[in-house]
């Protein structure tokens, strides 16, 4: 089980890892192993996470996510299969906790007097700055 937040938990069998050749540092060692990891997690089908973690996860993931609901990260920053590993892992902890914080929804407040009053004030001073700017009228 890999433990993500203390109420959701991973089962190790949802997350489907591939290994393949990397591209970027290694020299020579980067054509032989295959160091870079592609971890697909199918978020729809998952039965760890609850209803709304699973859309909001769906919405956070963006292009990683595809038409079947399946989380693809791909992780090939280090020269290792398990630092890649634990990274590719840590991005999707972090997705997952992300999307289990509740969204707190904004209050609609009413402007304040001083707000409004300072509103007002600007907007007389720009009146006579632009009021300077005319030309003079013709009959006085």
């Amino acid at each position: 089980m890999i433990r993500i937040t203390p109420r959701i938990s991973l089962d190790e069998s949802e997350i489907e890892e591939n290994f393949v050749r990397a591209s970027g540092p290694g020299g020579q060692n980067v054509n032989k192993i295959s160091s870079a990891v592609q971890m697909r997690f199918d978020v729809v089908n998952s039965p760890s996470l609850p209803p709304l973690v699973k859309e909001r996860l769906i919405r956070l993931a963006g292009k990683r996510m595809t038409r079947e609901g399946v989380l693809v990260i791909s992780a090939q920053r280090h020269r290792t299969q398990e630092r890649n590993r634990a990274d590719a892992l840590e991005r999707l902890s972090d997705l997952i906790v992300e999307a289990a914080k509740p969204v707190i929804m904004r209050r609609p407040t009413r402007p304040t007097l001083a707000s409004k009053v300072r509103r007002l004030e600007a907007k007389e001073t720009r009146s006579k700055v632009k009021s300077l700017r005319r030309p003079p009228d013709a009959d006085r």
